[in-house]
């Protein structure tokens, strides 16, 4: 599924910048999106989880041609909205194509980038309702691969009999013109390797941006021109032009937790395109990269309050007390693992922010609870293990040490364009401050989170603003009381925020509602099938 997550310092989930873990939503991996639960059992089965390599299209018969709306836009843009995709059979019963766009929409005129898209055709069993675009969250995860391995999580088959479900990498990731920095041993360097030196001690924060540097590095040595243009406001720009090509006049479209980024400022830029627009898990456009990562601080914490309660009322808990005492042997143990890493059989040392990241994992879904258990389980035995299972699930790395997609670089790369860096001592010495105090549990491992965008070797793009869509119609805003990696009150923003939103609230646990309730799968079926939207929130409870 996914979570958010501004740009990443230079480790893994616990060192994101600016600073928390991937944040689904806003940054989000496919956490986010797909249930946790499903992911880790597959890795615990020795399976490949859904975060596919690339869209895995194969060539197939020609399965015609779009027919573009024909709308007129300004002269130098016309033939990025006029182009006819060419579907072609791919991955059974889907369709594949390629579109062309401008790598720079403010210069249409100068170098074109491609974007990989797939497309399930309307099943049939009613009238055709048009297109609807789906994004599972990141930034950085595949939506191709998502549509194609989870079609049926990703929409319900019933409004897949009205829609061709569409998805697209967004450029910078998966199959699109691509953001590539360092190669798989590089890349476990990256997210794996421990810091030496003691956590915010000059020695830590040395090494801390010399690895950020070169990792930044290497991303503009492979990447060129593109790494200056991964920015979501480019990526709304893409979706336009696809609606357009695609024949559709306004946007349906499904976003989930970074991908409700793309959709609100899409309302945002294209008020009147907007058709029908569900935002589940939303990243509030307002936030600053501190604002987020205290907001995700403070869910997870929460989150692991939740879990820790459950795990004490039942049997074979790992930890033992009240919830406080069993926090502070989470504390205990993070720690522990950073005085004496353990070596799992592959060689690897598990330290706090390994850790961290297969804590991390589990916890965006109630249903994978049993999961951590047993991986704290295992970890206190001196097993490492599972716990580097489920940071490898969570990373997209495969049991050779390959990886899956380019979701890290993409994801880092995208951030770091989105949400200016904080470098100035004082306020970062603040900050990691507030974020203790929220979050006493991860707090402290959240710190210095800024360092990996602080290196980028390209500058922030976009400040944070509000959105409005004035003039759009009717749009839902999703949001979960206890997401961890969205924050509710996000969903609560921008609801208020956009002129014509309703805000639809699901009272429950994990990252994303429209998979964990019943209500709210309901609520916004019916929206996408008939246009109804509730009067008021209607406080799903199941």
């Amino acid at each position: 599924m996914t979570v958010l997550r501004p740009g990443r310092s230079p480790r893994n989930a616990a060192e994101q910048s600016p600073r928390g873990p991937r944040r689904g939503a806003r940054r989000g991996r496919a956490l986010g999106v797909v249930a946790v639960a499903v992911a880790a059992a597959l890795v615990l089965s020795g399976c490949s989880t859904w975060f596919g390599s690339g869209s895995g299209a194969t060539s197939g018969q020609s399965a015609g041609a779009s027919t573009p709306t024909g709308e007129k836009v300004d002269a130098a843009l016309q033939p990025f909205y006029d182009q006819s995709l060419q579907w072609t059979s791919c991955n059974g019963s889907f369709e594949c194509a390629t579109a062309t766009v401008p790598l720079d929409w403010s210069d249409p005129s100068g170098q074109t980038i491609s974007l990989a898209l797939i497309k399930q055709p309307a099943t049939g069993g009613g009238t055709r309702l048009g297109t609807l675009f789906v994004n599972p969250g990141g930034p950085g995860v595949s939506a191709v691969d998502f549509v194609k391995d989870n079609v049926n999580f990703a929409v319900a088959p019933e409004l897949q009999k009205q829609y061709d479900v569409v998805a697209f990498d967004p450029r910078g990731v998966g199959s699109s013109s691509a953001v590539s920095c360092v190669t798989p041993k590089q890349m476990d360097a990256y997210l794996y390797d421990i810091i030496p030196g003691t956590r915010g001690s000059a020695e830590w924060l040395a090494a801390s941006q010399a690895s950020a540097s070169a990792f930044g590095a290497g991303c503009e040595q492979k990447t060129g021109a593109l790494l200056g243009h991964v920015d979501t406001e480019s990526t709304v720009r893409d979706l336009d032009a696809l609606r357009a090509s695609v024949g559709d006049t306004g946007l349906n479209y499904l976003g989930y937790s970074y991908g409700t980024f793309i959709g609100s400022e899409y309302a945002n830029l294209f008020p009147t395109k907007v058709n029908r627009l569900v935002l589940d898990g939303v990243v509030d456009p307002t936030s600053t990269g501190f604002d987020s990562t205290i907001g995700q601080a403070k869910g997870f914490e929460g989150a692991m309050r939740a879990y820790l309660a459950d795990c004490l009322s039942g049997s074979d808990c790992p930890f033992s007390g009240t919830v406080d005492n069993a926090s502070q042997q989470v504390q205990t143990l993070l720690k522990a693992v950073d005085q004496s890493p353990i070596t799992a059989s592959d060689g690897r040392k598990l330290g706090s922010s390994s850790l961290l990241t297969a804590i991390f994992y589990p916890l965006y879904s109630k249903d994978s609870w049993p999961y951590l258990s047993q991986m704290i389980a295992q970890v206190k035995k001196g097993d490492a293990d599972l716990a580097f299972n489920l940071a490898d699930a969570y990373n997209g790395r495969n049991s050779d040490g390959s990886y899956q997609n380019n979701q890290t670089e993409a994801f880092t790369a995208i951030n770091c364009l989105d949400y200016p860096a904080v470098t100035d001592p004082a306020t970062i010495a603040s900050q990691n401050a507030e974020l203790v105090a929220a979050s006493p549990t991860f707090g402290p491992w959240w710190t210095y989170g800024d360092i990996g965008c602080a290196a980028w070797p390209v500058p922030a793009t976009r400040t944070p603003a509000p959105v409005s869509a004035p003039g759009a119609k009717p749009i839902l805003v999703v949001g979960t009381t206890d997401d961890p990696a969205t924050p509710y009150a996000d969903a609560q923003s921008v609801a208020k925020q956009l002129e014509s939103a309703q805000l639809i609230t699901f009272v429950g646990e994990g990252h994303t509602a429209y998979n964990s309730s019943n209500c709210v799968k309901a609520l916004v079926d019916a929206y996408f099938l008939t246009g109804a939207v509730p009067s008021t929130d209607p406080k799903c409870t199941s």
